[in-house]
């Protein structure tokens, strides 16, 4: 541990413009690293790539949607469960980081204490952004479309890249606390699957048996899942949107509290 990072950390420039202009310069740096590294966005797109073709063409004969087809009711799914799944891209960063002894010289200078993660998660809401890029253009291949318009297309999109970076928070707090890559990427990953696929992502709920669709109904994925698919195909929404938007705001602020703090407390 740096023992000057207390001191640093203590001397570093304070107000919300400062801890922005430091967040920018660290988001800044993570992102000169994905040219690189061409290959992390192309492996994070062929997951759920895969599961767009084995879905829509293996299962989806099978699955009757009354109302839409089942291309364009699964393809939100998919989208919520990519940009969720890249999150998880925080927590593996943040423990590459310390276990290299980075966060410790970043410590050891005058910057905000939140830039540090700030910018590791404004970074990885860029990086989700370009892997939805390459998911929408595979959606369009398999019959998907903005049947709802474009507006509400992008603001289902929002939607989804804010529920996203709120859920970067947890990673942020799992990355701070875990003692290696591969424990922050186990730790990350495992409580995502059940939270994704026992939701309203890949079936309806109410064919679920009653414990599961319990707990699919009261999920927040399901409900920003929801909301976004409704934008999408330009159905009513309901309180989705508003839903959604407040399990957002929530994640983000506790648990960017909570991993702040935790941050502040291993420097010491």
């Amino acid at each position: 541990m740096n023992d000057s990072a207390p001191e640093a950390i203590a001397d570093a420039p304070g107000g919300v413009v400062w801890a922005l202009r430091d967040a920018a310069n660290e988001a800044t740096r993570h992102l000169r690293a994905v040219p690189r590294s061409p290959e992390l966005l192309v492996f994070s797109a062929l997951q759920p790539i895969m599961f767009v073709v084995l879905f829509r063409y293996v299962f989806g004969g099978s699955i009757e949607i009354p109302g839409m087809s089942y291309a364009q009711y699964l393809v939100p799914g998919i989208f919520a469960q990519t940009v969720l799944f890249g999150s998880a891209f925080t927590g593996v960063g943040i423990a590459e980081d310390m276990s290299k002894g980075f966060v410790d010289r970043l410590r050891s200078l005058p910057i905000s204490p939140a830039a540090v993660l700030l910018g590791r998660t404004f970074s990885d809401l860029v990086r989700n952004i370009l892997t939805f890029v390459i998911m929408l253009g595979v959606a369009f291949l398999v019959d998907f479309r903005f049947q709802g318009g474009l507006v509400r297309g992008l603001a289902a999109t929002a939607l989804l890249l804010a529920f996203s970076y709120s859920f970067s928070w947890i990673q942020a707090l799992i990355g701070l606390s875990v003692k290696s890559v591969e424990a922050a990427n186990s730790a990350g990953f495992i409580w995502m699957f059940p939270l994704t696929f026992v939701s309203s992502a890949f079936v309806q709920t109410d064919k679920m048996v009653s414990a599961f669709r319990w707990f699919a109904e009261i999920n927040p994925f399901t409900i920003v899942t929801n909301a976004s698919r409704a934008l999408y195909s330009g159905t009513d929404p309901g309180d989705t949107v508003w839903q959604s938007l407040l399990w957002a705001l929530g994640i983000t602020v506790v648990f960017s509290t909570l991993s702040v703090r935790k941050f502040l407390a291993t420097s010491n």
